[in-house]
């Protein structure tokens, strides 16, 4: 059976609330068991559910939209720091870099999270190919 008949007996699933439950690090299905079994790493099944989560393919997406998400937000806010305090360059530099390398570092998991739960909720990369 081709892609295009399987999407006939699909059930729809809600992106929306998949990717808040990703952005939890929570399974998109159950919503409850663990996504992550490390920082990055994702389980190959749900530990409560079951369900197979070894098919994402999250490669560099979740690094590039935390780094464009970050740098827009430092950027903004190392120019308006500099204007309005007139910090030393040095100063300035080591704050934002180290305030910019926290946030990335809390932001990068939770990205992945929902690169994954919308790859499950939309049948992407074999999510669903077993029902």
């Amino acid at each position: 059976m081709t892609d295009i008949a399987h999407a006939q007996f699909r059930p729809e699933r809600d992106a929306k609330k998949a990717m808040i439950t990703g952005w939890k690090r929570k399974c998109p299905n159950c919503g409850t068991g663990e996504m992550m079994n490390s920082y990055l790493s994702v389980n190959d099944a749900c530990p409560d559910c079951g369900e197979e989560l070894h098919h994402h393919r999250s490669d560099d997406g979740p690094a590039y939209v935390t780094v464009l998400i970050s740098a827009h937000l430092f950027g903004a806010l190392m120019l308006h720091l500099f204007e309005k305090y007139r910090p030393d360059v040095w100063v300035l530099t080591l704050g934002v870099s180290l305030a910019f390398i926290a946030f990335a570092s809390y932001m990068l998991p939770r990205v992945k999270g929902c690169f994954v739960a919308l790859q499950w909720a939309k049948y992407m990369h074999g999510f669903g190919q077993n029902r």
